[in-house]
């Protein structure tokens, strides 16, 4: 006599894969179902080159920069296909202004990697740096960037910079300029240097309380103490389309500032006009009240942070987040980072932010994560990034160590990836790497259905390794399915 019992089963297997041991470098681990799915933009330092990799670690496309040249520091993938990315010389011994994320070189490339557009600074008295954002207004499309200028000890002193500790006898404070790469035209600029006050010479113009005039720049804020000529060193720069203004992330401040991009370039040079009335003062400033003479260090919450951007890329309106600030805290600990969300609290019908006591709200982040398996897993003391996603996974890079990873609301890791490079040369799979050996400013995931995909052939190119596994992601299973066995049980 024969048993035959008919089950139809579903197939729920092992959808997370974490690599085998000796995996130390490119794709770690990747939960198919849970991570967002997409395709990575990937610039590393020391290296010329842009790369679009999938989950599984692999390049799906190369933007080959020249080999003379190094990142300046990001790059942005458009809709329509096209890459703007940044760049430097690689040899700046000679350059006369020179720091930590300098850059020079904006360029428009097709998808093929042909140049379209450029646009260099970096002469004796301004440089472009670190970041760019992308504004698309009244059916015109312009970039706005992040430059130094050079501004003399002649000129710090009728400031009213006290010069007693200046390590050059100069500063370069940051100001932004925005062009139309179809006219080559400068079509707005703010200048930081323009919002000064200070306390320290009562016979220049801008003396005046710091504590006071919080929509004004102390002059005599030192971050290092030693008069670094680059004074505020800021490291990203965002947009929001639906209220026109920019988002400025200054460290050496350890502040987020917010501007007012309605104005014209002439009201921007002063404390007047524009939406919020205010010039091209600043309309908020968050992260370090104590920089404007408003409460101590215990009030403090951000730490010469990196990569404050708007939510708002692919992330649709309803979700909670959407519209708040996502940043990364690089210094909050001695030995971790974490990321937050802040919550500005924009009233639009008022154009201003929350103001109590001459301090800018709200008291502390909405969020702050760490590792969730070890917060000294995440650190990073410069650079690094943050993208909350459209599924409201966070996706994270600690800049210094060239590790990104994924992760849900819940703390649960979903995605791992370790840049394979060491000064810019590929590495072989397990070769494990020092701080500082591969330097990854930030990484970003467009989604799969982004309009710039379509039509591209997007198949698997290899690895940025060498040696690399190549079997990691033949057993991952998405989604859970049907299937039906058929089960035969016999008398043994």
């Amino acid at each position: 006599m024969r048993l035959r019992l008919f089950s139809s089963l579903f197939l729920v297997g092992v959808f997370s894969i974490a690599l085998q041991a000796q995996n130390t470098v490119g794709l770690i681990s990747y939960n198919i179902n849970k991570a967002y799915d997409g395709y990575n933009l990937l610039y590393p330092h020391n290296q010329p080159n842009v790369y679009l990799i999938n989950n599984c670690g692999e390049i799906v496309h190369t933007w080959e920069g020249d080999a003379d040249t190094r990142p300046g520091n990001t790059a942005y993938l458009l809709e329509d296909g096209r890459l703007v990315k940044t760049s430097r010389p690689a040899n700046v011994t000679s350059d006369r202004i020179w720091a930590g994320g300098g850059g020079a070189t904006v360029e428009i490339r097709s998808w093929d990697n042909e140049l379209e557009w450029s646009f260099t600074l970096n002469d004796s008295t301004d440089r472009l740096h670190h970041d760019i954002t992308l504004i698309n207004k009244n059916n015109r499309f312009t970039i706005a960037m992040i430059a130094w200028e050079l501004n003399t000890l002649e000129e710090c002193i009728a400031a009213g910079r006290d010069t007693s500790v200046l390590e050059r006898d100069e500063l370069w404070p940051d100001y932004i300029l925005e062009v139309d790469p179809a006219t080559d035209e400068v079509v707005w600029e703010w200048h930081a240097w323009d919002h000064l006050v200070q306390d320290f010479d009562a016979s220049k113009e801008n003396f005046g309380s710091i504590s006071e005039n919080p929509g004004k720049i102390d002059i005599n804020h030192d971050f290092r103490g030693d008069g670094d000529p680059d004074w505020m060193h800021s490291n990203s720069l965002d947009y929001d389309p639906r209220w026109d203004y920019l988002l400025l992330s200054v460290p050496y401040f350890s502040e987020i500032w917010i501007i007012d991009h309605t104005t014209s370039t002439e009201q921007a040079a002063s404390d007047s006009g524009g939406f919020s009335g205010r010039g091209g003062d600043l309309m908020y400033r968050w992260g370090n009240p104590q920089i404007y003479n408003q409460g101590d260090s215990s009030d403090q919450q951000l730490f010469f942070q990196h990569d404050a951007n708007f939510i708002d890329d692919f992330v649709e309106g309803f979700d909670p987040n959407f519209g708040r600030i996502a940043v990364f805290n690089n210094r909050i600990g001695e030995d971790f980072s974490a990321v937050n969300i802040i919550d500005s609290q924009f009233d639009m019908y008022t154009w201003e932010f929350p103001f109590d006591g001459n301090v800018f709200g709200p008291e502390a982040p909405l969020v702050t994560e760490t590792h969730p398996e070890s917060p000294q897993r995440l650190f990073s003391t410069g650079l690094s990034g943050f993208q909350y996603l459209p599924n409201g996974n966070y996706l994270i890079t600690s800049g210094r160590t060239g590790y990104s990873f994924e992760m849900t609301p819940d703390n649960e890791i979903v995605w791992e990836y370790v840049t394979p490079l060491r000064s810019g040369a590929a590495v072989e799979q397990g070769t494990v790497l020092e701080t500082n050996n591969n330097l990854t400013f930030r990484v970003n995931r467009f989604p799969a259905d982004y309009g710039a995909f379509e039509g591209r052939d997007l198949s698997p190119k290899g690895w940025i390794e060498l040696n690399p596994d190549m079997t990691y992601c033949d057993e991952l299973v998405p989604t859970a399915e049907l299937i039906e066995y058929q089960l035969e049980v016999y008398p043994n």
